[in-house]
C-alpha cells in the first residue's frame, strides 16, 4: 500500500460503515451514521494538529494548558455527497472554514465536470481537509486536489470513507504527496464505477434520492 494511504480501523468505525452499507438503512439513519463516522475521523486526522500552552486559572489553581495554535482549517467539501463529511466535522472543529467544489461525474466517460469552486480567499495561510464519502475511480478526487492545488493552501488531506484500489492507484499515481485518509478498501469497482461491496451511492442515500 502507499505510504500516504491510511485505513482507519476503529472498531465504533467499522461497527458504522456495516449498519451504512445495509441495504434496508434508512435515509435518516444512514446520514446519522455518516455524521458519526465523520466526528471519528475528524479526530483521528487532526492528531498532528500543533497545540500551544496559555496560563488559565481553574477553579482551584492557575496552570499552563495546552490549546491548538492556531485555528487555520478550512474543510473542503466536494458536492453533493461530501456535506455529510462536512456536517460532522464542524461539530468537533465549528471555527474551520468552509469551502465547496462542485463535480458531477459525466456518466458515459466518468470524467468530473467542474460547476462550482469557492473557497476563501485567504485559503494560501490555511490547511485543506478535503472530504467526499466515496473514492471510486478516483477521478473526482483527483480532479478537486489538482483544483485546490492550484489556491496553494499550506497543506492538502483528503478523506474519504471508501476506497477502490483502483481510485486509490489514481490518486496516489497523480498526487503522491497528499495524504489519503479512508475507513475501508474494497474490493473493485463494477462496469458502472460503482465500489463492489461498497453501500450503493452515497450522495442519494444521504438526501433520499434513490
Amino acid at each position: 500500500m502507499h505510504s500516504q494511504v491510511k485505513v482507519i480501523q476503529h472498531p465504533l468505525i467499522q461497527h458504522k460503515l456495516t449498519l451504512m452499507r445495509k441495504a434496508e438503512t434508512t435515509t435518516t439513519t444512514f446520514r446519522v451514521l455518516l455524521k458519526e463516522i465523520s466526528l471519528l475521523l475528524t479526530y483521528e486526522i487532526t492528531r498532528d494538529l500543533l497545540v500551544k500552552y496559555e496560563q488559565i486559572k481553574t477553579p482551584l489553581a492557575p496552570m499552563n494548558a495546552p490549546i491548538i495554535a492556531d485555528k487555520k482549517l478550512v474543510i473542503v467539501s466536494i458536492q453533493r455527497a461530501g456535506q455529510g463529511i462536512l456536517d460532522g466535522m464542524l461539530e468537533l472543529i465549528p471555527s474551520a472554514r468552509v469551502g465547496h467544489i462542485g463535480l458531477y461525474r459525466d456518466p458515459k466517460t466518468l470524467i468530473p465536470v467542474e460547476y462550482y469552486f469557492k473557497v476563501p480567499q485567504d485559503i494560501e495561510k490555511l490547511d485543506a481537509l478535503v472530504v467526499d464519502p466515496m473514492l471510486a475511480t478516483g477521478n473526482s478526487a483527483v480532479a478537486a486536489v489538482e483544483r485546490l492545488k492550484s489556491t496553494n493552501p499550506m497543506s492538502i488531506k483528503f478523506i474519504c470513507i471508501l476506497a477502490a484500489p483502483e481510485g486509490i492507484e489514481h490518486f496516489t499515481e497523480v498526487h503522491p504527496d497528499i495524504p489519503l485518509y479512508t475507513t475501508a478498501i474494497d474490493d473493485h469497482l463494477d462496469e458502472n464505477g460503482y465500489i463492489i461491496p461498497g453501500l450503493g451511492d452515497a450522495g442519494d442515500r444521504l438526501f433520499g434520492t434513490i
